[in-house]
């Protein structure tokens, strides 16, 4: 059976309205295999997406459903609680027929499926800082929108996600083992982390220490798993449940300070052109602290700058242990790929370590401390 025939019998496993018209496939997802789903009823169509949950990489997909589906429901609650009947700010996860919040079909591939949000549109990387600021107040209100979700904890689908220590652990051994021979060619890399381990490991070591405190966290907080209106303008949703688990909200922070102040991509050449960029930090700072004046504590605001360069750092340390592993976990399109990217990685966090100044004068002119 094809994957195409397989996805059209998944889909009229769900509990939907109407009739299935049509399934095609939905380009993009870089994990699993996506589907829109189409059903017509009195009222006209509706769309749905199905997906082929990748369980090579999500591989307790009881966990990981119980999760989105807390999640979802109690996003949903606050909604409908605020006066929002439009379903929009929240995914829509739908059950099966049988009141499950997945399918697992003959074969024993497992779907599920979510209400589509069309007239939406979503960004790659962060454009302007217009919507930079758009992004960070949408994770920020995700965070504070699930600061009561109500016990008990959480899946951690994957544990050690954020544990920093434990990502240099990992580093130390790819070191050790070099298993393809690159250790050579990349001492400086190696030195440069080294050197930085205290402030890649600041914030687990504040949570180990109890000193920060454990919520729920997004931990994929990048401004593609932000849905924007049609006009591109203001959020709509946070998207990409997957990940979502118990963590430290800095966590987020850092990952939107990573990942949207900066205008170089990821896998930069040219180092001369990887620098945070103040104007971009100052909207996302404007726009998470605007969002989390309700709970962020008076030590996560002092620890905002700190975020930033730990997740940098920590982002720069996988991908070079993937190099010198052989590149066996992110995919590559060129040898040294992966050490490209630690190399930018490394120079946004060296930036960001000779701007924390400027950018702790920023949060602090935010009112976030």
């Amino acid at each position: 059976m094809s994957s195409f025939e397989q996805a059209e019998r998944a889909a009229v496993a769900f509990a939907v309205e109407g009739s299935l018209t049509q399934v095609r496939p939905v380009s993009g997802g870089h994990i699993h295999d996506s589907h829109l789903a189409t059903y017509i009823h009195a009222a006209g169509e509706k769309q749905f997406l199905l997906q082929r949950i990748n369980e090579k990489v999500f591989g307790d997909c009881d966990g990981l459903m119980e999760n989105v589906s807390r999640v979802t429901g109690h996003l949903a609650g606050k909604a409908r609680k605020d006066g929002d009947s439009t379903d929009r700010r929240f995914l829509s996860l739908v059950e099966t027929i049988d009141g499950e919040s997945y399918h697992r079909d003959a074969s024993g591939v497992a779907w599920r499926m979510y209400v589509f949000l069309d007239e939406t549109v979503s960004f790659a990387t962060a454009p302007d800082a217009a919507r930079a600021h758009e992004a960070a107040k949408a994770f920020g209100a995700f965070q504070a929108d699930l600061i009561d979700l109500p016990a008990p904890r959480l899946c951690e689908i994957i544990p050690g996600f954020h544990d920093t220590a434990a990502r240099y652990e990992a580093f130390e051994r790819a070191i050790q083992d070099d298993r393809v021979g690159w250790l050579a060619s990349v001492r400086s890399e190696i030195e440069f982390a080294r050197a930085h381990r205290e402030r890649a490991c600041a914030l687990i070591e504040l949570w180990r220490g109890g000193v920060l405190a454990e919520r729920v966290v997004h931990n994929d907080a990048k401004i593609g798993n932000v849905l924007f209106d049609s006009e591109g303008r203001s959020w709509v949703c946070v998207v990409d449940l997957d990940t979502v688990m118990p963590g430290l909200v800095l966590f987020d922070f850092g990952d939107m300070v990573r990942s949207m102040t900066c205008f170089s991509a990821e896998d930069e050449t040219d180092l001369s052109e990887v620098e945070v960029d103040l104007g971009m930090f100052e909207a996302v700072a404007g726009g998470y602290i605007e969002s989390t004046r309700s709970f962020l504590s008076s030590v996560e605001r002092e620890q905002l700058v700190a975020a930033g360069i730990a997740i940098t750092l920590e982002q720069g340390v996988r991908f070079l242990t993937d190099h010198l592993a052989g590149d066996l976990y992110y995919a590559v399109s060129r040898t040294g790929h992966n050490l490209d990217r630690a190399r930018a990685q490394f120079k946004l966090a060296e930036s960001m370590i000779h701007r924390a100044g400027e950018m702790k004068r920023i949060v602090v002119g935010l009112g976030g401390t």
